[in-house]
C-alpha cells in the first residue's frame, strides 16, 4: 500500500462524510458517516475491508468529538501512516477560487468571507477544517471547491440582470454547484468516446435530491442551471428550482408568509415533495406513479419536462452536443427518468436502447442511446471523493 493515501472529509450541519481513499487507484479504504452530530443519538457509521461498524457517541457531541473519534480509528487501523493530506469539500468558493487550494490563514479568512453566500454549508465546511487541522496539525489541509469549476463562465452567463452595483459591491452572480461531479464525470466521458477535450461538447446532469446540468466546452464549464444558491435551476427534491421572482412578495404581501416561511417554503417544501405531496423520494414516485398516482405523475413528467428543457437550452452555448451524461443517485438508477428525457430530446438526434439503460443502473456506467445516434447519451457513476482526494495528493506533493 503505497504512501499517498488522502483523508476526505464532507462536513454537513449535524454530519460528516469521510472516506480515506488513494487518487492513483481511486480504491477506498476506509469510508464512514457521522450522523446526528449534536443531537441526542449521535453516531459513527463505517466500512473497512468489506465490513460495517457502528461507534455510538455521547449525547450532545459534535464534530470535533467526531473527529477525534475518527483520528482513534484511523490509528487502531494503521491507516494514520499512510496520510499524506486531509481534503476538504467547500461548497462555496466564491470569486476567490478557480482552483482547490490548500488551506492557510489566507484561504480560510476568505471562506469566511464567502460564508454569507452559503449559509448552510460553509460554516459547516469551516467546522469540519478546524477540527480536522486540530486534529491532523502535521497534515497539509486542502480545500476543493464545488464552484471552482464553474468559475470559467462568461460574464454573459453567470451575471443576473439587476443593477451592476450588486455584483461590484456584493458579489451577487451565478456561481453554480456540483463542480467537482460535473468535472469527473465529463472528463470520464470525453475518454470512454475518444473524444478530443479541446473540442468536446458536453451536457452532464447532475441528478440527486440537488439537482444541476452543466454545459461543457473545450472541457471548461460555459453555463450551469444553479445559481447564486442551489435553490435556481431544476426541480429537486424539496426545492421549487425556478420560480417567478414576484412570487416572493405574493407570498410575503398578500399570504402574510415571513422570510423565514418563504425560504423554508422554497427550499424544504417544494419540489417533487411539494408536487406529489409524497415524498422527496424519487423511487417512491416513480412506484406511485406506476400505480396510478396522479400527482406522483404529475411530478415526475414535470421534472423530466424541465430537465429535456433545460439540457436542449445548453446546445446553444456549445454549439451542438457530443454527449449527454446522467450522473448522481437519480441519475446513475432511474432508467424512467432516463428515457422520458431522452425520448424528449430525440431531435437531437438521440434515441434510448431501452435495454442497455436499463442494465446502466445500481454502479453500472455505459451507453444508453442506440447506435449510430448523432448524439450519446451515458451513465457515469460520479465520484466526486476521488477528485478531491486527487487534488488534495497533488498539492500536497507541490508543497
Amino acid at each position: 500500500m503505497s504512501s499517498t493515501h488522502v483523508l476526505v472529509l464532507n462536513c454537513g450541519s449535524s454530519s460528516l462524510k469521510f472516506a480515506i481513499i488513494d487518487p492513483n487507484t481511486a480504491q477506498e479504504h476506509l469510508s464512514g458517516l457521522a450522523e446526528r452530530l449534536g443531537e441526542s443519538n449521535p453516531q459513527i457509521k463505517y466500512k473497512h475491508q468489506g465490513q460495517k461498524h457502528t461507534v455510538a457517541l455521547n449525547a450532545g457531541e459534535a464534530h470535533q468529538i467526531a473527529i477525534d473519534k475518527l483520528v482513534e480509528l484511523v490509528k487502531s487501523l494503521g491507516l494514520d501512516k499512510e496520510l499524506v493530506a486531509v481534503g476538504h469539500r467547500v461548497v462555496h468558493g466564491g470569486e476567490h477560487f478557480t482552483q482547490s487550494a490548500l488551506i492557510d490563514d489566507t484561504v480560510h479568512q476568505a471562506i469566511v468571507k464567502t460564508a454569507d453566500l452559503a449559509p448552510l454549508h460553509n460554516p459547516a465546511n469551516l467546522l469540519g477544517i478546524d477540527a480536522a487541522t486540530k486534529a491532523f496539525s502535521h497534515l497539509p489541509q486542502v480545500a476543493v471547491f464545488d464552484t471552482a469549476f464553474h468559475q470559467s463562465m462568461a460574464p454573459t452567463a453567470y451575471l443576473y440582470a439587476l443593477p451592476y452595483e450588486l455584483y461590484k459591491s456584493h458579489g451577487i452572480r451565478r456561481y453554480g454547484f456540483h463542480g467537482t461531479s460535473h468535472y469527473f464525470v465529463s472528463t470520464q466521458a470525453i475518454k470512454a468516446l475518444g473524444l478530443e477535450q479541446k473540442s468536446s461538447r458536453i451536457i452532464t446532469a447532475h441528478l440527486g435530491n440537488g439537482c444541476s446540468v452543466c454545459a461543457i466546452k473545450d472541457g471548461k464549464s460555459v453555463d450551469t442551471s444553479m445559481g447564486l444558491t442551489p435553490l435556481e435551476g431544476l426541480i429537486m427534491g424539496t426545492r421549487s428550482g425556478d420560480i417567478d421572482p414576484g412570487l416572493f412578495s405574493y407570498l410575503v404581501n398578500q399570504l402574510d408568509y415571513s422570510v423565514e416561511q418563504v425560504d423554508t417554503l422554497l427550499n424544504k417544501q417544494s419540489g417533487l415533495l411539494g408536487i406529489s405531496e409524497l415524498s422527496n423520494d424519487c423511487r417512491t414516485i416513480e412506484e406511485a406513479a406506476a400505480d396510478g398516482h396522479p400527482q406522483a405523475t404529475l411530478a415526475l413528467d414535470m421534472f423530466c419536462y424541465r430537465l429535456a428543457k433545460q439540457i436542449a437550452s445548453f446546445a446553444v452555448p456549445l454549439g451542438g452536443v457530443d454527449a449527454l451524461v446522467f450522473t448522481g443517485g437519480i441519475g446513475e438508477n432511474s432508467d424512467v427518468i432516463r428515457a422520458k428525457v431522452v425520448e424528449q430530446l430525440g431531435f437531437l438526434g438521440m434515441e434510448i436502447d431501452a435495454q442497455a439503460n436499463l442494465d446502466a443502473r445500481f454502479g453500472k456506467e455505459g451507453e444508453i442511446t442506440c447506435t449510430g445516434n448523432a448524439t450519446k447519451a451515458l451513465v457515469i457513476p460520479t465520484n466526486e471523493e476521488w477528485v478531491i482526494a486527487h487534488d488534495a495528493a497533488q498539492l500536497a506533493q507541490e508543497q
